[in-house]
C-alpha cells in the first residue's frame, strides 16, 4: 500500500528546522559517497515543460524522484519516495510545500557552513513564495536583527515584508532599490525569475555571505561576474547539475574569471572536507540549482511523520500483479 500525502499535509508535517536537518544530512552523505543526485531532464511540450529529477540515499535506505509539469496554468510537483531494498513505493506526495522549504533549507544549511558566526543582517532581492523559507532558514541558522527586501513591484515587497516580520519576530524593511536592499547586509539572498543580473558585485561588502537560489537555466542569471571574481569559496550543490543550470556562474567561466575545479560542493563543506570561508573578509557564494536528492531525504522526514500522526490516504496500486 502507498501512502498518498497531499499538500495541506505537507504544510501541517513539515517545518523549517526538519527541513534544513533532512538537507543537512543528505548533502554529507552525498560528499562520503552514499547518496547519488541524477541532474534534472526536461521534455518540452507546446506549451509547457516535464521536468523529472532522481536521487537516493543508501544509509537512509530511500531513493525516490520529483517530477513536475510548468506551463502558463501553473505548476504541479509530485514526488515518489521508494524503499530501496524492497522497491516499493512508500508515499506519493503532492511537493509545491516540500519544494519550497528544501529550497529555503538548503541556503540555511550553506549560511550555516559559510556565513560569519556574527553575521546578523539580511538583504534578500525577490519577495515571491520561495523568499519565504529562504528567510526562514537564515533566521533558523543565525541570530538575524534585520532584514531589507527588495521586489520590483512595490505593493508586494511592502506585504511581503510585513508578513515577514510578523512570521519571524524580526524587522523586515522595504527597500526602493535592489542597491539598497543589499549594501552594507552580511548575508544576501537573490530568489527571483530575472534574466540578467540583480544585483552588482560592486555592492557586496567584505565578509559578506550569498545565497543565490532564483535560477536553474543557463540562460538566467542573478549577479554579475564581478561577484563571482569577488568570492574566495564558491559552493553548489552538485557539480554535474551546476554546469547544466547554473548561469550565474556561466559568464565567469566562460570569461577565465574561475573554472569548475574552482567551485566545490556544498556537501563537501559540510561534511568537513574542505572550509566555509578561510577568514572574516572572505565573499562566500552558494548557488543553488535545487537537486532530487532533497526532495527524497525531505520526503522521507514527511512520510514518517504522516504515519506516526496517521495522516495521508493509502492507496493500492498494481494490485493482483506483484
Amino acid at each position: 500500500m502507498t501512502l498518498l500525502i497531499r499538500e495541506h499535509h505537507v504544510s501541517e508535517l513539515l517545518d523549517i528546522r526538519t527541513a534544513i536537518s533532512a538537507v543537512e544530512e543528505v548533502v554529507r552523505d552525498q560528499a562520503v559517497g552514499k547518496a547519488t543526485n541524477r541532474p534534472r531532464q526536461r521534455v518540452f511540450g507546446t506549451a509547457s515543460l516535464l521536468h523529472v529529477m532522481a536521487g537516493g540515499d543508501s544509509r537512509l535506505g530511500v531513493y525516490g524522484l520529483k517530477t513536475y509539469s510548468t506551463s502558463k496554468s501553473g505548476t504541479r510537483f509530485l514526488v515518489l519516495l521508494f524503499d530501496s531494498a524492497s522497491g516499493d513505493l512508500l508515499a506519493m506526495i503532492e511537493a509545491d510545500t516540500l519544494g519550497q522549504m528544501r529550497t529555503g533549507a538548503a541556503s540555511g544549511v550553506a549560511t550555516k557552513y559559510q556565513a560569519r558566526q556574527e553575521a546578523d543582517t539580511v538583504g534578500i532581492i525577490g519577495t515571491g513564495w520561495q523568499s519565504e523559507s529562504q528567510l526562514m532558514a537564515v533566521c533558523a541558522v543565525r541570530p538575524i536583527r534585520q532584514i531589507t527586501a527588495y521586489g520590483r513591484n512595490a505593493q508586494r515587497r511592502e506585504s511581503f515584508s510585513a508578513k515577514m516580520s510578523a512570521q519571524l519576530g524580526v524587522e523586515v524593511k522595504p527597500a526602493a532599490s535592489a542597491e539598497e536592499a543589499v549594501r552594507g547586509q552580511s548575508i544576501v539572498i537573490t530568489c527571483t525569475t530575472a534574466r540578467e543580473p540583480v544585483i552588482s558585485g560592486s555592492w557586496i561588502e567584505p565578509g559578506t555571505h550569498l545565497n543565490v537560489a532564483g535560477s536553474n537555466f543557463l540562460s538566467k542569471a542573478e549577479v554579475d561576474v564581478e561577484t563571482i571574481k569577488r568570492c574566495s569559496v564558491i559552493a553548489v550543490d552538485s557539480i554535474d547539475q551546476a554546469r547544466l543550470e547554473a548561469g550565474d556562474l556561466l559568464p565567469a567561466i566562460e570569461r577565465g574569471v574561475i573554472n569548475w575545479e574552482s567551485v566545490t560542493e556544498l556537501g563537501r563543506i559540510v561534511a568537513g572536507q574542505l572550509t566555509g570561508r578561510t577568514s572574516t573578509d572572505d565573499i562566500t557564494l552558494f548557488k543553488s540549482v535545487g537537486i532530487a536528492i532533497w526532495d527524497v531525504a525531505t520526503a522521507l522526514r514527511v512520510y514518517r511523520s504522516a504515519l506516526d500522526r496517521g495522516l495521508g490516504d493509502y492507496v493500492e496500486l498494481w494490485s493482483g500483479k506483484m
